[in-house]
């Protein structure tokens, strides 16, 4: 029973005036610290009083475990008073107070005894996961009342829940004999150990002799490329940008070339992967992966990617057309991609990117996100003081989020700014999800937003490139998802369900960072206050278009090959083999011969069986923009209908009924693959109007 992410406490409501709340262009656009470290604490993270200090983690792992082994009693007593599924999702929720807590002070605190307690709680943790996962008593009694119904009274919520909670078990093999459920525990290690190993593997750089490589490619490289203490040089990335095709030609064959070590690691994992799936009754792993997703099972994906293939192949042949005649009509290889669609791209903006960020201040994008979801949603974004120990760093914000009529909602820390040490990834953390307390008030979800933007006190503000405004607004986008989520229990709260759901709100928050008739009501320059001009929005609404086919094309080929490399292995062709023959029938370019591109995936590892899941999220962003939103993007009621309809059940609904409920009409891979190629239509429609 892998038990999702939540923590405790719960904070008294406030009341909240919107009309005195600090305008958030001031907050962002001049950033200071907040608090000082020095300061002494008046309070412990996140408001939690027992972290006032890096001890207070070890007092607060042990309530934990006092608190698990209550539950597990509990639910093992014959004569419990409650409901199980409730009980079940409050020993998760007490585990993921602690687990979600540490794991996120483990990755973000600069202060390294924090950084050592938390992840103590962490290791303390997932040795108590592993003892519940193996606690048949726990399972007995869960799939009796599955099978036979609680005798406390069942809700269709609390089904599907326990369903949930049921497949965790299940997966960890608990329902099989002993010596191979220990088999399931024994692959589960290998598979998170050869994980990580891969992933290590494919950071790395490739060393490389000079002297046994062609003069030509040897001289190219040592210009780029720094020597090792033996003369080795050392290959660190594919010079994908620079101007020079021989470099890049050179630099892409040597990055991407073979590895019999990465080969190995993948093997043995896509292996290892596809034994857990049978052991466990699963065809293969990707049957296992899908099982609760939208697309259910690998043959919707591919008959999904399948139809989007054939028809982004016809789309995509006027991209290489378009690449091949900047590359003065020579034949266009895959390093020249990333090099001549930039180019292009530039060349179509016909501005600098600087002259873009001039209108995405960080206080101006803040004030747009504001606006659009105080426009769908009745709900605002109000600054609050962090009180000294509620933080981890300097340069932090702490939004409540709060209805004009429900009141609090949530709160949203803010940690946007570049620091030694920090993870460079943007991403959103849940901290605490939300339930329902028995005393029918509402657990207060918590929240991180991690950002890595550059800023240097005295240079003005913060300016934002469009991809970087693209990348705040997908972050809000799940951020507010868990705001939104209103279910029972926390399990299941908000960005907590299949992976090609959990997308799909971050991507339809992308449209307001790109569509013209969002960006003017926000984007004004940080100096004039003038909005941005017509010419330049349409510009930057085509540039997002362009190559868009092709571009898919490519995520397309990704999905295409993790399906499967988890629905057919073993195989009987190599990794690389298989790569070379699907990229024939997948991808617009021919595979380079002696080249191994794949070993440098890392999302093998985090997305095993489920890369789709973008192309998914981004089809159903795609539907829900064209017949819902275009028209009026900030509709209140189409808000309030997203809201009610789709955002506030998180994974508490079966995910296709969800958004088949939602969208008014089935999911299918042909209304997916449809609603992304109406989007590619609809955009170069568009665009090539605009540059007329």
């Amino acid at each position: 029973m892998i038990l999702r992410k939540t923590i405790h406490d719960v904070r008294c409501a406030k009341k909240y005036s919107v009309a005195l709340a600090k305008p958030l262009s001031e907050l962002f656009n001049q950033p200071k610290p907040k608090f000082k470290f020095f300061v002494k604490n008046q309070t412990g993270l996140f408001g939690a009083p027992e972290l006032i200090s890096f001890e207070g983690f070890y007092a607060f792992k042990e309530q934990t475990k006092i608190d698990c082994d209550n539950f597990v009693d509990e639910i093992c007593n014959p004569n419990r008073k409650r409901n199980l599924v409730t009980i079940f999702d409050q020993l998760s929720n007490s585990l993921c107070c602690l687990a979600d807590m540490a794991e996120f002070i483990r990755t973000a605190h600069p202060d390294k005894s924090f950084v050592a307690a938390a992840e103590d709680c962490c290791i303390s943790m997932n040795t108590i996961v592993e003892k519940l996962n193996t606690n048949k008593d726990l399972y007995t009694n869960l799939k009796q009342v599955i099978l036979d119904g609680d005798k406390h009274p069942m809700t269709e919520e609390d089904r599907h829940v326990g369903e949930l909670f049921l497949f965790d078990f299940e997966l960890n093999g608990i329902h099989l004999e002993e010596r191979k459920r220990q088999y399931v525990v024994n692959l589960n290690n290998f598979i998170l150990v050869t994980g990580q190993r891969f992933m290590t593997a494919v950071e790395k750089p490739r060393i490389v002799d000079p002297t046994k490589l062609p003069d030509v490619v040897s001289k190219v490289l040592s210009k780029e490329y720094r020597y090792n203490s033996g003369g080795k040089l050392i290959v660190g990335h594919p010079s994908s940008h620079s101007e020079d095709p021989v470099l890049r030609e050179a630099a892409f064959k040597v990055y991407n070339g073979p590895n019999a070590e990465s080969e190995e690691l993948l093997d043995n994992l896509l292996e290892s992967r596809h034994k857990l799936a049978l052991t466990c009754g699963f065809p293969s792993y990707a049957h296992r992966a899908l099982k609760n997703s939208i697309a259910e099972n690998p043959s919707f994906v591919m008959e999904f990617l399948n139809i989007l293939n054939s028809e982004l192949r016809i789309r995509s042949v006027f991209d290489y057309k378009t690449m091949k005649r900047a590359n003065n009509n020579d034949i266009v290889s895959p390093w020249d991609v990333q090099y001549l669609t930039n180019k292009i791209k530039q060349n179509h903006l016909q501005y600098a990117m600087i002259d873009y960020a001039s209108y995405f201040s960080l206080g101006d994008c803040m004030e747009g996100l504001n606006m659009i979801f105080n426009s769908l949603y009745n709900i605002n974004l109000v600054f609050e003081d962090i009180t000294p120990g509620e933080g981890w760093a300097e340069q932090l914000y702490k939004l409540a989020v709060t209805h004009n009529t429900e009141g609090l909602l949530g709160y949203i820390y803010c940690d946007f700014f570049e620091r030694t040490g920090k993870l460079h990834n943007d991403s959103h953390y849940v901290v605490r999800g939300g339930r329902q307390l028995p005393d029918n008030s509402y657990q207060t979800p918590i929240v991180v937003v991690m950002l890595n933007v550059v800023w240097r006190e005295n240079h003005g503000p913060v300016l934002l490139h469009p991809g970087s405004v693209e990348n705040l607004f997908h972050e809000f986008g799940h951020a507010i998802h868990s705001m939104l989520g209103r279910t029972r229990y926390q399990h299941v709260n908000g960005t907590r369900c299949a992976t090609d759901l959990a997308e799909f709100p971050s991507v339809l928050m992308e449209y307001y960072a790109t569509q013209p008739q969002v960006i003017k009501h926000y984007a004004k320059h940080f100096k004039t206050r003038q909005p941005m001009p017509e010419d330049m929005l349409k510009k930057l609404y085509a540039s997002k278009y362009l190559f868009a086919a092709s571009e898919m094309q490519l995520q397309l080929f990704y999905s295409v090959l993790d399906q499967y490399y988890h629905t057919q292995a073993p195989q009987s062709l190599s990794t690389t083999n298989m790569l070379a023959k699907l990229q024939v029938e997948y991808y617009g370019l021919p595979y380079v011969k002696d080249t191994a591109w794949q070993l440098h995936f890392s999302h093998f590892v985090g997305y095993g069986a489920k890369y789709y899941s973008y192309l998914v999220s981004k089809a159903l962003a795609a539907h829900t923009w064209h017949s819902f939103l275009n028209n009026d993007p900030l509709n209140r009621i189409q808000g309030e209908r997203l809201r009610t309809e789709c955002l506030q059940y998180g994974g508490g609904k079966p995910a296709r009924k969800l958004v088949s409920d939602y969208l008014g009409t089935p999911v299918t891979p042909e209304l997916l693959a449809s609603s992304l190629i109406q989007d590619i239509d609809q955009g170069n429609k568009i665009s090539t109007f605009s540059a007329t």
